[in-house]
């Protein structure tokens, strides 16, 4: 553990059981500790035995190496660490900050999230607001980053997703292509609440849009991965548009998610499993952009972050 001087950034984001065993306390723990039924733990068990598990802690740890030496090179004599922190499994948010702020003068943390929502990110910031209290340092300046949805190199490194996926289908085809630009879906009652944050998401995916060069009638901003719970989730998911795509003759679609930033289970599952099968059941041809993971053009992005939280008053 290293006691020098520096600045030290933490990565915190919902974390993924590492184990099929370790599926019913992950799920307990996203539950806000109700013990999950039978049938829940059945289907995950399943989509995640199906995808081979999720990869999401390991390139997050990758993320965090790549950024910490972006960081570095940049540097003007500032040394920066960066690790990960996760909040519904292990390696914990708490169980990190100890070592993340051993020798620390600020603490930064990033949520991985580009759109900033108080009510969804509260359980982030608390988390790390009560371990750096814990740690009753007077020394320490904690940060937090906000929101950072039209950061203009994840808008940048999101386009160019999309055009090289767009590339990849036949040059007679590729301009005819609709692109559904997704994100995950909230209870309507969360986002009654608060209307910034859909607002933020459809904003970063006109952003996108633009920067890919898509016309209006290109693109369409939809949801995915809505919850296992019987309130109104909100809508439309993209297994609604399957069908309107079929009624209008399309033979393709390519689907962009704007708020992930990893592989995992709504990436590998929800779109590379569900939305392949639907989009094949209404005889449509499916393709998804790659996740940015460590893309460098998203690492520049996340140090910009990490300067702008640490600018902010």
């Amino acid at each position: 553990m290293t006691t020098t001087a520096h600045t030290s950034v933490l990565l915190m984001t919902y974390g993924s059981p590492a184990t099929l065993d370790d599926i019913p306390a992950y799920i307990k723990n996203v539950y806000g500790g109700r013990e999950p039924s039978e049938e829940i733990l059945t289907e995950f068990r399943r989509r995640y035995n199906l995808i081979g598990g999720s990869p999401l802690i390991r390139i997050t740890n990758e993320q965090a190496a790549a950024l910490q030496e972006e960081l570095n090179q940049q540097s003007n004599g500032v040394h920066y660490r960066v690790t990960a922190g996760m909040r519904f499994s292990p390696p914990f948010i708490a169980d990190v900050v100890p070592e993340a702020a051993a020798g620390a003068e600020t603490l930064v943390g990033i949520i991985m999230s580009p759109q900033y929502s108080p009510i969804i990110m509260s359980g982030y910031i608390k988390t790390l607001e009560d371990a750096v209290a814990d740690l009753e340092r007077s020394d320490l300046t904690l940060k937090i980053s906000r929101d950072w949805h039209l950061q203009p190199y994840f808008i940048q490194a999101v386009a160019r997703r999309v055009i090289t996926a767009l590339n990849r289908f036949p040059a007679e085809e590729r301009d005819q292509v609709p692109v559904l630009l997704t994100a995950h879906s909230m209870p309507k009652r969360v986002i009654e609440r608060e209307p910034d944050y859909i607002n933020n998401l459809k904003q970063t995916a006109a952003a996108i849009a633009k920067e890919a060069g898509l016309a209006d009638d290109r693109w369409q901003f939809c949801y995915q991965s809505a919850g296992h719970t019987p309130e109104e989730w909100l809508k439309p998911d993209f297994a609604d548009i399957m069908p309107e795509l079929q009624q209008q003759g399309k033979k393709s679609v390519l689907i962009a998610p704007v708020q992930f930033l990893a592989d995992h289970l709504e990436i590998l599952y929800d779109i590379e499993v569900g939305a392949r099968e639907q989009a094949e059941e209404h005889g449509i041809f499916f393709a998804r952009t790659e996740s940015l993971n460590t893309d460098p053009l998203f690492i520049k992005a996340l140090a910009a972050v990490v300067h702008e939280t640490l600018a902010q008053s």
